[in-house]
């Protein structure tokens, strides 16, 4: 049977005259969507290098106008038409809310600053260190060559963007890839958590300023300052409810904050961010928030894989994205593993611990995709280089498992003699 294409944008196939409509096409892009990636990642076997959520971005990329759209243009065109990614966009965009205020309200900034030594130390050399490896390779790929910077950024918030991105750890990833490693709930698990948790805070803090508009400085100051006392007055609400209502209250107060830092200029994600950074994790049953995280990764965050990936192109060219993806990985790891060594020595850990943590930082995938996103949104980079970061932060966090799990072995060995020479002694 031939499919055509007629012109109201609807397909056609020939003989039958029977049209698709918006709606039957928008159910074959989510079954492209959650059957591509799943069935790769379970026929291949591939959990122990990627998690399901590494091969969705991947899937996405493929799924991309620079892949997909240029071996099969007129399928592109027709799955992924304009009313098609207008849905989706809705879907992607509430999805990387919620998963954002999870992230805010995961922060334990309490044990932060009982730590606030350590943390501090470890936190700012962690995310110090491969900010400045990436910022400099930012440089470089701006004398290399055109077709980096977006429009509407000035060198230095490309800079200071770029390096940001390489910095980044993704605190839900980290989480779900501890969990799988089975020291989640172990000391070395938890100090982790907390150096993550630090630069999280960090990541958001420094993007406000990326996105600072000189034209809109005062109502962007205005934002920050009547954020602080309606805050106040929320968590003072939150408190005199049931965990039942500060489910719809906590979702309520999430899209008021995303409607006033988009208002305000800043972007919804900073104040998706700030909604859940507020609301103390102790008011929700730890397995009732486990639960919705994994619920939203399963449910909504792959439309938001798959929109990032239409997003991606190659238009300085595939080789050039390439190089540029492998200079930054090559800054990210080699930043972010000089950053924690150097901590494990002022501090004294113990051997090995430095490497261990340096390669569980690692984890990009979800919050850099989201943070690169919105330099993306706001023009301050290309798409070839949002290409570039992706293929970077994919890389960066499929290298966590394998490069972390002999490690751990081997801390555990040398936890295991150094009890036996102990009982001996």
């Amino acid at each position: 049977m031939r499919i055509a294409i007629v012109d109201d944008g609807v397909l056609v196939a020939a003989g039958e005259r029977e049209s698709m409509n918006n709606t039957d096409i928008f159910l074959i892009a989510m079954t492209i969507i959650f059957s591509v990636p799943y069935l790769i990642w379970r026929l291949a076997r591939i959990d122990y290098y990627a998690p399901l959520v590494v091969v969705q971005i991947l899937c996405g990329i493929l799924l991309g106008p620079g892949i997909l759209g240029v071996a099969l243009p007129q399928v592109y065109a027709t799955v992924f038409s304009a009313p098609v990614i207008q849905a989706l966009n809705g879907i992607a965009w509430w999805a990387v809310m919620l998963f954002v205020w999870i992230a805010g309200i995961e922060l334990d900034l309490k044990q932060v600053w009982i730590q606030r030594r350590e943390c501090g130390i470890t936190a700012g050399l962690a995310l110090g260190m491969p900010l400045a490896f990436g910022s400099a390779a930012a440089v470089g790929l701006l004398a290399w060559r055109s077709g980096w910077i977006g429009s509407a950024a000035a060198p230095w918030q490309f800079v200071l963007g770029v390096g940001m991105a390489c910095a980044v750890t993704a605190l839900p990833i980290l989480l779900l890839l501890m969990e799988k490693l089975g020291i989640l709930r172990q000391p070395l698990g938890q100090r982790t958590l907390r150096y993550a948790s630090l630069d999280d805070v960090a990541i958001w803090g420094v993007l406000a300023v990326i996105l600072v508009d000189w034209e809109r400085v005062g109502l962007q100051a205005a934002f920050l300052l009547l954020f602080a006392p309606v805050a106040w007055l929320f968590r003072q609400l939150m408190q005199r409810v049931p965990e039942s209502d500060r489910w719809y209250l906590g979702l309520i107060w999430l899209a008021l904050c995303g409607f006033a830092a988009d208002r305000a200029g800043l972007h919804f994600m900073v104040g998706a961010f700030l909604s859940g950074a507020v609301i103390d994790r102790q008011w929700f049953e730890q397995k009732h928030l486990d639960l919705l995280r994994h619920h939203v990764l399963l449910v909504v965050m792959p439309v938001f894989f798959l929109s990032t990936g239409l997003r991606t192109h190659w238009t300085v060219g595939g080789g050039a994205v390439f190089i540029a993806a492998g200079v930054l990985l090559v800054a990210a790891v080699g930043g972010k593993l000089a950053g924690i060594q150097l901590a494990g020595r002022v501090l004294g850990w113990a051997r090995g611990e430095a490497a261990t943590i340096g390669w569980l930082l690692q984890t990009k995938a979800l919050i850099m995709i989201i943070f690169v996103n919105i330099l993306l949104d706001k023009h301050l980079i290309t798409s070839d280089t949002f290409t570039a970061l992706l293929l970077m932060a994919v890389a960066s966090t499929m290298l966590t498992v394998p490069m972390v799990a002999p490690r751990l072995r081997a801390l555990a060995l040398g936890s295991d003699k150094a009890n036996l020479d102990a009982v001996e002694n």
